[in-house]
């Protein structure tokens, strides 16, 4: 494999692609509007399409405020912790 991307680099192991998807499974080409983004509070400026997060469970509700979280490998990195997430 001639992939030189450091897969260790980041909790979702090299993947990149969250395109946002429609329920019929065809790509939403004009993708998410701006309400629909946020910022996974684990991996710092990477952005989070909510409605996608929210239907993989890619979500966490803390002191009244929902997280987005960008991947699985984020989910028990924020449950451990949340606080250290929420106040960065």
């Amino acid at each position: 494999m001639n992939d030189t991307t450091d897969q260790n680099s980041s909790c979702c192991g090299g993947h990149t692609s969250h395109a946002p998807v429609e329920s019929e499974g065809r790509p939403n080409l004009m993708g998410p509007g701006e309400n629909d983004m946020a910022t996974c509070p684990v991996m710092e400026g990477r952005t989070v399409v909510k409605s996608v997060a929210e239907s993989a469970g890619l979500f966490r509700d803390y002191e009244g405020t929902r997280y987005w979280l960008c991947c699985t490998g984020c989910v028990p990195l924020f449950d451990a912790d949340p606080q250290k997430y929420v106040a960065a």
